[in-house]
């Protein structure tokens, strides 16, 4: 039996891997459009949807206003710091540059 904490945990997992990118650089967010997961100038501006597709991850609905997805944003931040605290540090160390660019709105 999992415990609460343990649960949490597996679910912010499981939300925050549909906005990274996999083993192929893809992220499940974006599902098959190119233009969002290979340009440049879009592949790392993350859009929140309304909801996303139970199966791929792609997200789907509203994506130019930000509701309960985008408490994803606040699950990475806490994740990246808890990351920092972890490995003895006191800062959280700057985004890297591959690193996505939490952004609202429509492409």
């Amino acid at each position: 039996m999992m415990s609460l904490k343990q649960i949490a945990d597996e679910l912010q997992r499981r939300l925050t891997n549909i906005f990274r990118r996999d083993e192929k650089g893809r992220r499940p967010v974006f599902g098959s459009q190119e233009k969002m997961q290979t340009d440049p100038h879009f592949k790392d501006h993350i859009l929140f949807y309304e909801y996303f597709d139970g199966e791929s991850g792609r997200g789907l609905g509203a994506s130019h206003q930000t509701g309960w997805s985008g408490l994803v944003a606040n699950m990475i931040a806490e994740m990246h710091e808890e990351a920092g605290q972890a490995d003895g540090r006191t800062e959280v160390p700057p985004a890297q540059p591959e690193e996505a660019h939490v952004t609202t709105g429509t492409v």
